[in-house]
């Protein structure tokens, strides 16, 4: 981690090289780029969240087609209460 000293001596050198009027238009342009990054990068972990809802969403869709699918089945198949009755 840099400390203050470190910073200082950093903003001395770069105030002697790049002069009083450019340095804040660079320090402008390096805060502008940061921003962009930052939120490319959370749009990245945005778009895979969202990704991982989908998948569990149909995943869900999935398991609940499939229980529907087993207790209509088990509906079907089931003797009812007529035919019960008459094999008695």
């Amino acid at each position: 981690m840099l400390g203050p000293v470190s910073i200082g001596l950093i903003a001395v050198v770069g105030l002697l090289v790049f002069g009083p009027k450019k340095l804040p238009e660079l320090g402008k342009a390096a805060g502008n780029t940061l921003r962009e990054f930052k939120n490319a990068t959370k749009g990245l972990a945005d778009d895979e969240e969202e990704q991982k809802e989908q998948k569990e969403q149909k995943e869900q869709k999935e398991q609940k087609d499939q229980n529907d699918q087993k207790a209509k089945a088990e509906v079907e198949t089931s003797p009812n209460d007529n035919q019960i009755n008459q094999t008695k």
